[in-house]
């Protein structure tokens, strides 16, 4: 969330830079101040209270000791009727604290200078794309015919097990998907990353931490009786090891890598482009979250972003590079760059990884800080994430991509994880 020093000095400038976002901020912001003048008008009076209150309790012990009783009795009736007051100006205090941060978690963080407004993904910018889009015959076949064909990934029995959006892989379809998982982990710690395996379930506090919570309780599923979430993505716990833990600055960037299985109750619908592997409500995912410092935390997601590419080329996959205008931005995001490869069967591009810059806005949320050498006080850190990668549109692409007459060519840097070269 965004802070209240930043708002109280920089009202205008928020108001203007939301409306990239296409968000009004105007009114809430009003209210913000409001809220944050009465606040502190109640502190001040409180630490002024608290500060008499210091100064006769140590009057009372010198007036004991020369024996001035009398004066001592008064001087303790007094700090009844002080403790009393604070006590009010305690209890009016929380109800402002309160409203004061349910309106200031409605605000989404700002972007990025670089951020153009727009509403959707047409307004999206190609930064870049590479790779060679693959010449196929036209009975080639998309791939969810192609997972029939090959009996490599059961949508029916899924839905058996649990739903429509729970797929079963097997045989070489399930060790396709253990090699992508294997690479991606193993490129990750070639990359100065350190691999966590975490819980695939978070309280609410670690929702609220990375803005999931109360943004987008209604996408995740919810275990109501020990109320906890299933993860969206493992930024969620990853990023939360660092809540409430202040770092050595001469340590950042941090940098974890992490498999997960993620799910994600989306809205149900219909047509090719949420068909097989398009969108599911349980799939696996590698994800890389680094803190970084505010000085260098565009050159990590530059550096991330690199990382991401990187991946997708030894894979062989065409792909494009788009920088997302402000309509189709996170909440929590600063500056998002999503990655889309080609799918030859579908002949259209699928999203398979979204690196962004929170800058201090989950930071501020999880209370993540650190302190540089020297210093006396800490500041907020920069957090980023990404996926490397959101493996079921990669798979999709991989299969359409590479079917021949005799299979499908695994990828390959995909061979040695595999132990096949076709899937047949």
């Amino acid at each position: 969330m965004l802070t209240i020093n930043l708002i109280r000095e920089k009202k205008d400038f928020i108001i203007e830079r939301l409306k990239v976002k296409n968000f009004e901020a105007e009114e809430i912001i009003s209210k913000i101040l409001l809220l944050d003048s009465s606040r502190r008008e109640i502190q001040t009076k409180t630490d002024m209270m608290q500060g008499e209150l210091n100064r006769i309790s140590k009057e009372i012990g010198t007036l004991m000791k020369e024996g001035k009783e009398t004066e001592a009795k008064a001087a303790k009736e007094r700090t009844y009727k002080l403790k009393e007051d604070i006590k009010s100006l305690s209890d009016k205090l929380i109800p402002v604290e309160n409203d004061l941060r349910n309106e200031i978690i409605q605000l989404p963080n700002l972007p990025h200078e670089s951020v153009n407004p727009g509403h959707g993904a047409d307004d999206n910018v190609k930064v870049r794309e590479g790779g060679k889009i693959p010449l196929i015959p036209d009975t080639a076949l998309p791939h969810w015919d192609l997972i029939k064909k090959y009996d490599i990934i059961d949508f029916e029995m899924g839905i058996k097990l649990t739903g429509a959006g729970f797929p079963v892989y097997k045989g070489k379809g399930a060790k396709l998907e253990r090699a992508l998982i294997s690479f991606f982990l193993d490129e990750g710690e070639k990359a100065g990353y350190t691999e966590v395996l975490p819980p695939i379930m978070v309280n609410e506090d670690s929702g609220f931490g990375t803005g999931q919570l109360p943004d987008k309780e209604g996408q995740m599923y919810h275990a109501t009786l020990d109320n906890f979430y299933l993860i969206p993505t493992a930024e969620v716990p990853v990023t939360n090891i660092y809540r409430d833990v202040i770092l050595n600055g001469d340590d950042l960037p941090v940098k974890n890598i992490a498999y997960t299985p993620c799910f994600r109750r989306e809205a149900g619908s219909w047509g090719a482009h949420v068909r097989g592997l398009n969108r599911l409500h349980q799939f696996d995912k590698v994800e890389i979250v680094r803190i970084a410092h505010p000085d260098h935390s565009y050159e990590s997601l530059d550096e991330m972003v690199s990382h991401v590419e990187g991946l997708v080329k030894k894979l062989a996959l065409p792909y494009r590079i788009m920088r997302l205008c402000g309509g189709d931005m996170s909440f929590t995001s600063s500056l998002t760059y999503d990655f889309e490869v080609w799918s030859a069967a579908q002949k259209r591009w699928l999203e398979v990884s979204s690196v962004s810059n929170f800058e201090a806005f989950q930071a501020n949320r999880l209370k993540c800080r650190f302190k540089d050498k020297g210093d006396k006080q800490t500041r907020l850190a920069h957090t980023l994430n990404g996926s490397a990668l959101a493996l079921p549109r990669i798979v999709a692409a991989i299969l359409e991509n590479n079917q021949t007459e005799s299979g499908i060519k695994v990828p390959d840097v995909l061979v040695p994880y595999t132990g096949f070269v076709l899937i047949n």
